[in-house]
């Protein structure tokens, strides 16, 4: 879908993030952003993608005898010993809540093979969501100037990930046990912002402090994302309450409705009304007033048939393009029969005189 970018009434300066993304996941906006297509270090905001891809082609019942390969990895940990079994489940556990390197290159290995296998897995995945400006080398973001992405893509990401449900049960959880460890989330807005539902933390010292963030509210989702920014927690706290408060997602068209009307040449009837295919939701802010445009030349040839795709209608604001709908011709019109040609015409090649 098509996004225009209005900002939030935040002043870009009082973000203290080098980057920023707010994205509303239900309709695709884009309500704030700051340097948002810039490629950086994402640091154990990798995790989102390693978790995906293991939701999505493993069985999260399936139990593991972890490797010595994930064993005593650096950097965050759940501190994993070799031999000892676990479900695939509490890895998830341990990778997303406790942010724990090893449990991504065991997850690495039971789902690629290698952890080299499991890195062209995600590049793979990052290719069919379209995110043209990420490139993973490993499953757990320890540096490397060959793993980056960008604020835009990783709220992308999380969008579509926050829509697997094992995923979600995931990055929701506060706390949880596996086995004799305890495991408490490092992400604190579940516990400060009202419907924070995820989803990953990260940091390394060159990458600062990178924080990806999930909330839902009366069924819509907002998806933050702010890239090397010291004051994380309370930028996500008030970009979130601000995309809330001052945005309303709101029905502009219905399947069904009359989007548009096009001359017929050559019909037995000259116009033919045109019908939105499905249903277009979009949030917006106050005093904007969406409009339906219809590109093409305005007219069609005979015939048509009643339900037949006719292009699409461009929801525009401001004049810029915001979403598509597809729509279709509301009846069937027959293409207008040709005169039937006069006797004298029929024998000498001419009309009577």
């Amino acid at each position: 879908m098509l996004a225009a970018v209005l900002f939030l009434h935040i002043p870009v300066q009082a973000v203290s993030a080098e980057k920023a993304i707010v994205l509303d996941a239900v309709t695709g906006r884009v309500i704030y952003e700051r340097n948002a297509d810039q490629r950086s270090l994402i640091a154990s905001t990798t995790k989102i993608m390693t978790a995906l891809i293991v939701c999505e082609q493993c069985n999260v019942l399936d139990r593991m005898r972890i490797p010595k390969e994930a064993v005593g990895i650096e950097g965050s940990s759940m501190y994993l010993k070799e031999g000892e079994v676990l479900t695939i489940q509490e890895l998830l556990y341990g990778l997303m809540l406790s942010s724990g390197n090893d449990a991504a290159v065991a997850l690495a290995i039971y789902c690629g093979g290698t952890v080299e296998g499991f890195a062209e897995l995600m590049n793979d995945k990052a290719h069919v969501l379209g995110l043209k400006n990420t490139h993973f080398e490993n499953p757990n973001g320890l540096d490397s100037s060959g793993h980056y992405s960008t604020a835009k893509d990783l709220a992308v990401l999380a969008a579509y990930a926050m829509e697997n449900p094992i995923f979600y049960k995931t990055v929701s959880a506060k706390t949880v046990t596996v086995g004799s460890r305890y495991l408490r989330n490092h992400n604190k807005l579940l516990w400060q912002v009202p419907g924070a539902d995820g989803v990953k933390t990260g940091y390394t010292k060159a990458a600062g402090r990178i924080l990806v963030s999930s909330a839902t509210r009366d069924g819509r989702r907002l998806i933050c994302v702010t890239l090397n920014d010291p004051n994380d927690w309370a930028d996500h706290s008030a970009l979130l309450e601000e995309g809330f408060s001052r945005y309303t997602v709101r029905r502009i068209v219905t399947a069904g409705d009359r989007v548009g009307v096009l001359e017929v040449e050559s019909g037995q009837e000259t116009r033919v009304e045109l019908l939105a295919a499905e249903d277009f939701d979009y949030a917006l802010a106050p005093g904007e007033d969406p409009v339906l445009a219809l590109p093409g030349p305005g007219f069609v040839y005979s015939p048509v048939t009643e339900g037949a795709e006719a292009g699409y209608a461009y929801v525009l604001i401001e004049g810029n393009a915001v979403g598509k709908i597809p729509v279709v011709y509301g009846e069937t019109v027959e293409q207008e029969p040709e005169e039937e040609p006069h006797f004298f015409e029929k024998l000498f090649g001419r009309k009577e005189i």
